[in-house]
């Protein structure tokens, strides 16, 4: 039988849902199912028995069209139809009472109602945040899924510029990266960014008709997805005849890229990199134009933990990833942000990007 990449993180959310003294969880949010069981649904619900709970087997819930699907890519779990789950009536598994029942805050309001009619006497418990915390430390297979992601994403930039014309729209630039994620991987990790000019004092712009002329400069914040992997990057088009405020401005940016790559670690706190570089900034002159966190981790979703944000006291571990980005911008100027996908190792990092800064 096909071997669980994900049975340490399901035995480790099933001893933390024991933890919470539940008898179970149910988990019906498509990134934290696909992240404990590897498979991608989007009509589905995982039923997580608390560690020494029934026979502790899971359940997958699904409609018949997903079936096939469930069964080739996790042939070690059981698989029911969701209509159990319609609140009509109670559900019942062996050995397990639902008297206590873990569930994600993030379901809907409906769904929450349906819940208590499926556990009429559980007591519910919020548990989204243990799922997101065990997601943040990713398996081996993840790790390479993110470097096969991001590598990909720096060939597509590297072909990007090369289709880069002088007279394209900021959309027309926006379409050409789009168009070769979906030859090339699975489309679009997010909605890619290119900020041209002044436009990238707007640290999310939306693409719109502003015409790059080639002399000036262009910002791209840009993913791919593969293999149900997203990818994260910015990059930014210098002008040889840039100004003397974009380059200060650029330089600078890349220092304080550079350090936080630099001060990533084991045991280092989310907040206390993004303090590391915000610092910098503001030493620097530039503490109130740096206006965003300096990072978040990136997975089967394009922002999941760790945030390396302020008061932020996640402790990074190996296995986790993070992207390091820092940015300043000048309201009806310019705005440059360089940003690197890192993982995080025994020792310090691994820069996953390898597009040139």
């Amino acid at each position: 039988m096909k071997k669980n990449p994900f049975e340490a993180r399901l035995a480790a959310f099933a001893a933390k849902v024991a933890e919470r003294k539940l008898d179970a969880a149910v988990v019906f949010n498509e990134a934290n199912i696909m992240s404990l069981t590897g498979v991608k649904c989007d009509n589905a619900c995982l039923l997580v028995p608390a560690a020494g709970r029934g026979k502790g087997e899971c359940v997958f819930f699904t409609d018949f069209r997903y079936v096939p699907a469930v069964e080739r890519e996790a042939p070690w779990i059981k698989v029911a139809e969701i209509k159990k789950l319609d609140g009509k009536k109670p559900l019942k598994v062996a050995g397990i009472s639902f008297g206590g029942v873990g569930y994600e805050s993030s379901v809907t309001h409906a769904k929450y109602l349906s819940l208590k009619k499926v556990f009429p006497k559980a007591k519910f418990k919020d548990v989204l945040a243990d799922i997101r915390e065990l997601r943040a430390v990713k398996t081996a297979q993840e790790l390479q899924r993110l470097r096969a992601a991001e590598a990909l994403n720096d060939e597509i930039w590297d072909e990007a510029q090369r289709r880069f014309k002088p007279g394209m729209t900021e959309r027309d630039m926006a379409r050409v990266i789009k168009h070769l994620m979906i030859e090339r991987g699975d489309g679009e990790a997010f909605e890619t960014i290119v900020c041209v000019g002044k436009n990238a004092a707007e640290c999310h712009h939306v693409p719109d008709g502003t015409v790059w002329n080639g002399r000036e400069p262009v910002l791209v914040d840009m993913g791919v997805k593969l293999d149900g992997y997203c990818s994260d990057m910015t990059r930014n088009i210098v002008p040889k005849r840039a100004s003397r405020l974009y380059r200060k401005v650029y330089d600078l940016v890349l220092q304080a890229n550079k350090l936080g790559i630099a001060s990533v670690r084991p045991g280092i706190t989310s907040g206390q990199l993004d303090g590391i570089v915000r610092r910098f900034l503001k030493k620097n002159g530039f503490g109130k134009e740096f206006g965003h966190s300096l990072g978040h981790g990136v997975g089967v979703e394009i922002h999941e933990a760790p945030w390396a944000a302020k008061r932020q006291k996640t402790v990074l571990k190996p296995g986790m990833s993070v992207t390091i980005e820092p940015g300043v911008y000048l309201v009806d100027n310019l705005g440059v942000r360089i940003e690197d996908l890192v993982l995080v190792t025994d020792s310090g990092c691994e820069v996953i990007s390898h597009s040139a800064k």
